[in-house]
C-alpha cells in the first residue's frame, strides 16, 4: 500500500490561512447541517404524527435515520481513507439535502420514514467524513485542535438552537419547514466544499478494496427485525409473527457474530467488544444513548400532548437538554486532568441524569417553565459528562493503534442505544396509553368511543380535540372530562418510559464500578473539544491504575 501524501508543510497546514478558513467554513456548515437535523425533528414530531396519522411509526422517524447512519459511518470512513473525502462529502450533501426535501413533501408516515432513512445514509457519510477531513487539512496536532474547536462549536450551536427553531417553525409555519430549512444550509455547504476544499490524495490499495458489505447487510436486518419485534410484542404477545421475528433476529445476530470474528475488516469489532477492560464502557455508551434519545423524542410529546403546551414552548424547554450536553462536554475537558480518577466524572454524570429523569416524573405540568428547563439542563449536563468521559477513558485504556476503532465503536453503540431507547419507550408508551384510555372510557361507560381516542396524536391536534368534544357532548357524554382522562393516560405512559430511561442511567452508574481506574494528565497539551488528546501525540503521563 502506498500513499499519495507529501510531507506536511512546515506551517502544519496544507493551505494558506485564507484558503484554510474558507475550506473550514464549508466543513462547519456540513457539521451544522447534520447537528441541526438531529435535534430539530424531535420537537416537531408530535405535530407531524398528528397531521400524517401514523403514531405506530412514531419511533421509526427517528430510528430509520439512526439505523442507516450507524451502518454507513464505518464504511464510508474507510472509503474516505482510500479514495479521498471530497467526493463523498459532495455526494452526501446532495443526498441529505434531497432527502430533506422528500421528508418535507411526505404525505404519509411511511414515505417520511423511508425519506428519513435516506437522510440517515447521507448523515452517516457526513459524520464519517467531516472530522477526518480536519485531520487531513491540518497535520500539526496543535493547529488541528484549534480548527477542530471551530467545527465542534458550529456543531454544538446547531444542537442547541435545533429544538427551539423546530418549535417556532412548527408553530408558525408548519412542520414541513423543519425539513426544508436544511436546503439553504445544504446549498451553502455544497458551494463551500466544492469551491474551497482541495481534492486530497489518499491511500491507494494495490489489491481490491475490502469492505464488510455482508456484515453491514446482516447488521441492518438484525437491528430492523429487532425493532419490529420490540414494537409488536407488547400488542401481540407470542404469535407467529413475533416468533418469526425472534428467529430472524437471533439467527442474523449469530451469523453476524461468527462472521465478524473471522474477517480482518469487520464493521463490528467483536474482539474489542469482548475486552473486559472496555466492555463496561461500551455498555455505558449504549445506556447513555438510551437515556438521551428517550428524552429527546418523547419529552416533546409529554409537553405538547400531555400538558397541552405549544410547539414553541416545548422547543424552548427541550433546548436546555442539548445545551447541557455541550456544557457537560466542555466542563469534562476542563476538569478531567485535575481529578485523581477520571472515572468519578461518570458517576456524577449518570447520577445527575437519573435524578433529572425522576424529577420529570414527579412534576405535574403546572410548574414554572424555569423548573422544567432546569430538569432538562441537569439531565443534559450529566449525559454530556458521561459521553466525553467514556471517550477519554477508552482512549487511555486501549493501545495507541486501537484508539480510533474504540472511539468509533463508542459512537456507534451510543447511536444503537438511542435506537433501542426510542423504540422501547415508544412500544411501552403505545401499549400503556391504549390500556389506560380503555380503562378510563370504561369508567364513563363509553368504550364505543375508544377508536377516537386510540392514538395519542389526537392530543396534539387541538382542532380535532374540539371537534371530538362537541361530538361527545352531543351524544350526552362528558367530553372535557374524557379528554382530560386521555391526557392523564398519556402522561402516565410517558412517565413510565422516562423512568425506564432513568433506570438505564442508574445501571450505567453501577457499571462505572467495573471500569479500570484511570488517571489522566496532560501537562503540555489540551484535550480536543470531543474529549480526545491530540491525535499525533501520546500524553506525557498515562496510567491505568
Amino acid at each position: 500500500m502506498s500513499t499519495g501524501f507529501t510531507a506536511p508543510p512546515p506551517s502544519g497546514q496544507l493551505l494558506p490561512f485564507r484558503e484554510s478558513l474558507l475550506a473550514m467554513l464549508g466543513i462547519a456548515f456540513v457539521a451544522m447541517l447534520v447537528a441541526l437535523d438531529q435535534t430539530i425533528v424531535g420537537t416537531a414530531l408530535p405535530r407531524i404524527v398528528a397531521d400524517l396519522k401514523g403514531f405506530d411509526l412514531y419511533a421509526w422517524v427517528a430510528t430509520s435515520y439512526m439505523l442507516a447512519s450507524v451502518i454507513t459511518i464505518p464504511i464510508f470512513g474507510r472509503l474516505g481513507d482510500l479514495f479521498g473525502r471530497k467526493r463523498f462529502l459532495i455526494a452526501a450533501i446532495l443526498l441529505f439535502t434531497g432527502a430533506s426535501v422528500l421528508c418535507g413533501l411526505a404525505n404519509s408516515m411511511l414515505l417520511l420514514v423511508v425519506s428519513r432513512g435516506l437522510q440517515g445514509i447521507g448523515g452517516g457519510i457526513l459524520i464519517g467524513t467531516v472530522f477526518a477531513t480536519v485531520a487531513d487539512l491540518f497535520p500539526n496536532p496543535k493547529l488541528r485542535l484549534r480548527w477542530l474547536a471551530f467545527v465542534t462549536s458550529a456543531f454544538g450551536v446547531s444542537n442547541m438552537i435545533g429544538p427551539t427553531l423546530g418549535g417556532m417553525l412548527t408553530q408558525y409555519g408548519g412542520w414541513r419547514l423543519v425539513f426544508f430549512v436544511n436546503v439553504p444550509v445544504g446549498l451553502v455547504s455544497l458551494l463551500f466544499v466544492q469551491r474551497f476544499l482541495p481534492p486530497l490524495l489518499h491511500l491507494r490499495c494495490k489489491g481490491p478494496v475490502r469492505l464488510d458489505w455482508l456484515g453491514a447487510f446482516v447488521l441492518a436486518v438484525t437491528f430492523g427485525s429487532l425493532q419490529v419485534l420490540i414494537e409488536l410484542f407488547p400488542r401481540r404477545g407470542i404469535d407467529t409473527t413475533t416468533i418469526v421475528l425472534t428467529v430472524v433476529a437471533a439467527t442474523c445476530g449469530l451469523i453476524l457474530w461468527l462472521w465478524e470474528r473471522r474477517i480482518g475488516y469487520p464493521i463490528v469489532p467483536v474482539d474489542m467488544l469482548m475486552d473486559r477492560k472496555l466492555s463496561a464502557l461500551f455498555a455505558m455508551s449504549v445506556l447513555g444513548g438510551f437515556a438521551l434519545f428517550s428524552l429527546v423524542f418523547y419529552v416533546p410529546l409529554l409537553f405538547q400532548g400531555g400538558y397541552a403546551m405549544s410547539a414553541h414552548d416545548s422547543g424552548m424547554l427541550i433546548t436546555p437538554l442539548l445545551l447541557g450536553t455541550t456544557v457537560g462536554s466542555v466542563l469534562n475537558n476542563r476538569i478531567v486532568t485535575r481529578v485523581r480518577r477520571a472515572n468519578g466524572i461518570m458517576y456524577v454524570g449518570f447520577a445527575l441524569s437519573a435524578l433529572a429523569c425522576l424529577s420529570v416524573v414527579v412534576l405535574r405540568g403546572t410548574e414554572p417553565h424555569l423548573v422544567w428547563a432546569s430538569c432538562m439542563g441537569i439531565s443534559g449536563l450529566g449525559l454530556g459528562l458521561v459521553a466525553t468521559s467514556l471517550t477519554v477513558c477508552s482512549q487511555q485504556i486501549v493501545g495507541r493503534d486501537h484508539v480510533g476503532a474504540a472511539t468509533a465503536l463508542l459512537q456507534s453503540l451510543r447511536t444503537f442505544g438511542g435506537m433501542l431507547g426510542t423504540v422501547m419507550t415508544g412500544a411501552l408508551l403505545g401499549h400503556l396509553y391504549s390500556r389506560g384510555v380503555h380503562r378510563s372510557l370504561d369508567s364513563y361507560q363509553a368504550t364505543q368511543w375508544f377508536k377516537s381516542f386510540a392514538s395519542p396524536e389526537l392530543l396534539v391536534d387541538r382542532a380535532e380535540q374540539a371537534a371530538l368534544i362537541n361530538r361527545l357532548v352531543s351524544a350526552g357524554q362528558s367530553g372535557d372530562a374524557m379528554m382530560r382522562s386521555a391526557r392523564e393516560a398519556l402522561v402516565q405512559s410517558i412517565h413510565i418510559g422516562i423512568l425506564v430511561a432513568g433506570a438505564a442511567a442508574l445501571i450505567g452508574l453501577c457499571l462505572a464500578w467495573f471500569v479500570p481506574p484511570v488517571r489522566i494528565s496532560y501537562p503540555e497539551t489540551e484535550l480536543a473539544p470531543d474529549g480526545q488528546p491530540p491525535a499525533d501525540a501520546l500524553p506525557p503521563h498515562r496510567s491505568v491504575l
